[in-house]
């Protein structure tokens, strides 16, 4: 979370913000999957598929013009090669073939974020990527450098979403990225503050007042109730809510709302 201090009456008041992000653009062909248009109303930044776990060349132009349309940063959301597992399956990789596919990735998207008016503000890996590389050195490497060797904004890089304390965002800041901590309102988290594997029951939540309530948690005080019910510290600067879930527009809608309604601006961190 963004913090900034004004000065009032001899006193500090805090002002908070924070950014909504959502996965978006994960159809393919003529299989479409959550509701991208009222989604884009909604968050202030769009993680976009990139053609390996989801999405095709006409679903990231069309999403890319009507963020940029609305004024929401457009993110790559680089995955395994894995349409057929939505990028849900794990996969052993060679470090340099896997760099290779998410500089590929972020190339693809960035040519049509830039077609609509803007450019690829950040990289937010997916599904299997994102849980592995929070543990695996190798891998969030690999990651991290294909971010780095992309050709962003002059002495501007990239930057990247992960969980907080994992090994990529520490990968990430060695190299001179930003990093940029998540936060999940609509998903479970072990005792260890990792996120429960979507197999074990209860690891997604579908509640829109409940998720809704998680985020504001998150928000104000960077904490939230794990699985087995203790508390711990989730600090982030971006809280997500999933597209591809049956309630996500709703889920969304809830999470703005009550983030607004406790006083939190919504603004994107790229």
């Amino acid at each position: 979370m963004a913090l900034g201090d004004d000065s009032v009456f001899g006193r500090t008041v805090v002002r908070r913000m924070i950014d909504l992000n959502a996965d978006l653009g994960e159809g393919f062909g003529h299989w479409r999957l959550g509701d991208d248009e009222a989604l884009l109303n909604l968050v202030t930044s769009a993680n976009v598929a990139c053609g390996f776990h989801a999405g095709d060349p006409a679903t990231m132009r069309t999403v890319c013009t009507s963020a940029v349309a609305r004024g929401v940063r457009i993110g790559a959301q680089v995955g395994y090669r894995d349409l057929a597992g939505f990028g849900r399956r794990a996969i052993d990789y060679d470090p340099s073939d896997l760099a290779d596919d998410v500089l590929y990735q972020i190339g693809a998207l960035d040519a049509f974020a830039r077609a609509a008016g803007d450019r690829v503000r950040y990289v937010k890996p997916h599904g299997a990527l994102y849980n592995r590389i929070a543990r695996d050195a190798v891998q969030a490497e690999a990651v991290v450098r294909a971010v780095v060797a992309y050709p962003s904004a002059p002495g501007t890089p990239l930057p990247v979403l992960g969980l907080p304390g994992s090994v990529f965002l520490e990968l990430a800041t060695a190299a001179g990225l930003p990093a940029i901590a998540e936060a999940f309102a609509d998903r479970a988290y072990t005792p260890q503050a990792a996120l429960v594997p979507r197999s074990t029951p209860g690891a997604v939540l579908s509640s829109p007042d409940e998720v809704a309530a998680r985020a504001v948690e998150m928000a104000l005080t960077g904490t939230v109730t794990a699985i087995d019910g203790t508390r711990i510290h989730v600090p982030a600067q971006s809280i997500c809510v999933h597209g591809d879930s049956p309630a996500a527009v709703e889920m969304a809608a809830a999470v703005r709302e009550a983030l607004l309604g406790a006083g939190i601006e919504l603004g994107g961190f790229a």
